[in-house]
C-alpha cells in the first residue's frame, strides 16, 4: 500500500486540531506547519505524533499550504484544514483510491456547519473539494486567501463526505469575515482597484441573492438566511475597506 502523508497547517487550533488528528490516526504521517500559535497547538500535534515544523512568518494561505506539502515524504498526500473531520466512509473511500483507484488527483463534496447547524444548500452542499493526490501533480496556487489546489491531471471523485466543523459561533463568523474582507481587499488594491459604495452595495447584494435565492439557500430556514446575511457582509465589507483604503492613501499623497 502506498504511504500516505496529511498536510495541516495551524495557528491556534488547539479546540479543533485533537479531533482532526484522530480521525487520520490511519495515516502513515501527519504534518501539521504552524504559524506562531500561543496556546497548545503545537504540543497537541505532537501528543498525537504529528511532526510539527514552527514557521513564524505569514505568506498566505496558498504559500503556506505549499510548506507543509513541500514537508511531506508519503506517495499521497491528504491535504486538511484543523476544523475538517475524516470519518470512516471517507477513510475507506481513501484506501480504496490509494490502493489503485485510476486517478492521481481526486476531490471530495464536503459538508460544513455554520453556528452547529450543518448546511445543506446556499452553495455549501456538495462542496467538492480537491484534497488528496500524488505527491508531486498538485500545488496551492499563491492566492493569500481563496487559495486552491491547482493541477493539470484528470480529477477523480470519492461518494463519501469530508466533515467540515467551519463555524460554532457567530463569533467566528464575524472574526474570519473581518479577516478575510481586509486580506481580500489588499489583494483588490494591489490589482490597482478603487470600488466605490456603489460597487460595495451591489457586491454585496448580488452575494445575498446568489446564495439565498439562486442557490436556494432559503431551504436552510432562518441559517440559510443568516449565511446569506453573512455572504453579504463580507463581500460589501472587502470593497468597502479597498474604497477607504484607497481614499487614504489619495489624502497621504496630497
Amino acid at each position: 500500500m502506498p504511504r500516505l502523508s496529511v498536510a495541516i497547517i495551524t495557528s491556534n487550533e488547539e479546540r479543533n486540531l485533537a479531533a482532526c488528528l484522530r480521525s487520520v490516526s490511519f495515516a502513515d504521517e501527519i504534518v501539521v506547519v504552524d504559524n506562531g500559535s500561543s496556546d497548545t497547538t503545537r504540543a497537541v500535534a505532537r501528543a498525537h505524533g504529528a511532526r510539527v515544523l514552527e514557521v513564524p512568518d505569514w505568506p498566505g494561505f496558498g504559500p503556506q499550504k505549499n510548506r507543509a506539502i513541500d514537508a511531506c515524504t508519503g506517495d499521497w498526500i491528504l491535504a486538511l484544514d484543523a476544523d475538517e473531520r475524516v470519518e470512516e466512509p471517507l477513510h475507506a473511500a481513501i484506501e480504496q483510491a490509494l490502493a489503485g483507484g485510476g486517478f492521481d488527483v481526486y476531490e471530495m463534496p464536503r459538508r460544513s456547519t455554520y453556528c452547529g447547524r450543518f448546511i445543506r444548500h446556499g452553495g455549501w452542499w456538495p462542496d467538492y473539494v480537491t484534497r488528496l493526490f500524488r505527491r508531486g501533480t498538485a500545488r496551492y496556487s499563491d492566492a493569500r486567501v481563496h487559495e486552491r489546489l491547482v493541477t493539470e491531471r484528470p480529477i477523480g471523485r470519492l461518494g463519501a463526505p469530508l466533515t467540515h466543523f467551519s463555524f460554532r459561533s457567530m463569533d467566528q463568523v464575524l472574526a474570519k469575515m473581518n479577516r478575510y474582507s481586509s486580506d481580500s481587499a489588499s489583494i483588490l488594491a494591489e490589482r490597482g482597484r478603487t470600488p466605490g459604495l456603489a460597487s460595495a452595495i451591489g457586491h454585496g447584494l448580488a452575494a445575498f441573492l446568489r446564495t439565498y435565492v439562486v442557490k436556494l439557500g432559503f431551504l436552510d430556514g432562518r441559517y440559510g438566511f443568516l449565511l446569506a446575511v453573512s455572504n453579504a457582509e463580507g463581500s460589501y465589507y472587502r470593497y468597502v475597506k479597498a474604497m477607504l483604503a484607497a481614499e487614504t492613501r489619495r489624502d497621504d499623497i496630497d
